[in-house]
Order: C-alpha cells, then sequence, then structure tokens
C-alpha cells in the first residue's frame, strides 16, 4: 500500500488505512505519534490495533487507539483524540481511519473552539474531504463550554 498522507496543519497529518510496513516511513518521515480512528470490527487481522501498535513501537512511534464508529463523534472521543495529539508533545502526528475522513473530522472537532471554522473546512477540503455538511456539529462543538 502507497502512504496517501494529507497534510492538514504542520504537525498534524491524516490518512486511509496504512499498514504495520509504513511505520517506518513514517518515523523517518519525522513523525512521532500514529493514532488508530479505525474500529478492528472493519479491517482484518493483521491491520487491527494490537498489530498496529506493535509496529508502531518497534519503529519507535507513539501510538493510540481511538475508533471512531461512522457518525458517533462524542465529546469522550474528542477528548481522547486531543489527549492522544497533546501526547506527541508537539511533534508531528498521523492519525488515520478508512479514508480519512473521521480522522480529519476529529482534528476539526478537537481545533473548534481555537480555529476559525471556515479555515479548518478549507483546509479539509484542500485535503479531498467536503466538510460543509459537518458544519453544524463542528459549531456545536465550540459552542460547548
Amino acid at each position: 500500500m502507497t502512504l496517501d498522507l494529507r497534510r492538514l496543519t504542520d504537525s498534524y497529518s491524516v490518512a486511509p488505512q496504512i499498514d504495520p510496513e509504513d511505520m517506518a516511513a513514517l518515523k523517518a518521515m519525522g513523525f512521532v505519534m500514529v493514532i488508530d480512528n479505525r474500529p478492528d470490527g472493519e479491517i482484518p487481522g493483521a491491520l487491527q490495533a494490537a498489530q498496529m501498535a506493535e509496529a508502531a513501537k518497534a519503529a519507535g512511534l507513539g501510538f493510540a487507539v481511538n475508533p471512531v464508529t461512522p457518525g458517533q463523534f462524542t465529546p469522550d472521543l474528542v477528548a481522547r483524540q486531543r489527549a492522544a495529539v497533546d501526547a506527541a508533545a508537539g511533534g508531528k502526528v498521523l492519525a488515520y481511519c478508512a479514508s480519512g475522513n473521521r480522522s480529519t473530522i476529529l482534528w476539526e472537532l478537537v481545533n473548534a473552539k481555537v480555529l476559525p471554522i471556515d479555515e479548518m473546512l478549507r483546509t479539509a477540503a484542500e485535503a479531498g474531504y467536503d466538510h460543509a455538511p459537518v458544519r453544524p456539529l463542528i459549531e456545536a462543538f465550540a459552542a460547548q463550554p
């Protein structure tokens, strides 16, 4: 599988499903943390979280599992994504799922209070994701206390 990285910021990129063999290349590109946003039930055993975590560790990368069922974005899920990004201590993070879409939505929700929504939607569109329909969800997260 060829890596299809989509840079959203200098320190946060998303991708469709990656392979365990990709971890060394990610490390060489300067990534320090990989976040798996894909539930194990969607993928074959060789790509499930335990195998991916083992490959990440072998490559010297941090690894976090934060599976997202499509359309199920909760405050707890967003908090776990934020914690995984924070654990990277400002280093480069790659979040992946089936297409990169859910990982991009999580980035938008994590940043809903700190980045302009129009700017995030434009960034997502430039990465290949039309998130105009997600705007109400982002606005709802931005309005939370």
